[in-house]
């Protein structure tokens, strides 16, 4: 008994020194910019050791300010990911229980029309899934946690999206997630997504171009390689029209 006391209060003092990690790592982020995050070192070493990359592309990354990232973007992530982000604490439970079965629903219907396109000789496309998860939620995961799906790493996810909220503006928060956010195989914040499909700094991206980019964010390397999907287009039309009712920091 007393040896498992003594392992249960070791794994009790692990928790709280990493749940101590983590506020300092959020506490720096108030006046430092993040070198990279948990999701980027884990691509970087697929790409590394898998050959996923694209050649002498295979990293593309550039941290530009928020007053460099055009307000067409800020808008157009805000109107496709989380239009009440100014508004909330961190976490949308209303939000997070509608996705939850609109993407049951989803991937429902995906596995049956993945047979029949197979049946056809036709790639099928990854079902459209809506994140519950707010921007905070997201770049809590991408900044400190690994991707496995697991209750225990929800948990952890919706208590680091609370302590961002906390520590660190809206602005602070809107800034670090565009800079780091994938947007392709290598393709890591607006300023590189900016340069990979539009040849142009995110300060200059119109609001087309933002709204697409908004649009690929759930799927972005699906849609690196099906610039053509029907859905990118059509979804990026319904971001530009709600564009001017997205609200910033």
């Amino acid at each position: 008994m007393k040896a498992i006391l003594r392992w249960l209060l070791c794994l009790l003092i692990a928790g709280l020194a990493l749940e101590l990690f983590f506020v300092l790592r959020i506490a720096t982020m108030a006046a430092i910019d993040p070198q990279s995050t948990a999701f980027q070192r884990s691509e970087a070493w697929l790409i590394a050791t898998q050959g996923r990359g694209n050649g002498d592309r295979d990293w593309q990354q550039r941290w530009v300010p928020y007053a460099q990232i055009s307000d067409n973007l800020k808008r157009a992530v805000i109107a496709s990911e989380d239009s009440e982000f100014i508004y909330h604490q961190g976490v949308e439970w209303e939000a997070i229980e509608r996705a939850r079965q609109r993407n049951a629903r989803a991937e429902e219907f995906a596995a049956r029309r993945a047979a029949q396109m197979r049946a056809r000789g036709k790639e099928p496309r990854p079902p459209q899934l809506r994140g519950g998860s707010t921007i905070t939620q997201q770049l809590a995961k991408n900044l400190l946690l690994s991707g496995e799906r697991t209750l225990l790493r929800k948990g952890q996810e919706l208590v680091l999206a609370t302590t961002l909220e906390i520590m660190l503006s809206k602005e602070r928060i809107l800034e670090i997630y565009l800079n780091n956010v994938e947007w392709g195989e290598g393709v890591f914040g607006a300023e590189a997504a900016a340069e990979r499909y539009f040849r142009k700094p995110a300060s200059r991206l119109s609001a087309a171009e933002a709204a697409r980019l908004a649009v690929m964010l759930p799927s972005p390397k699906f849609f690196e390689h099906h610039p053509g999907s029907a859905y990118l287009a059509h979804r990026s039309a319904t971001i530009v029209a709600r564009m001017p009712a997205a609200e910033l920091p």
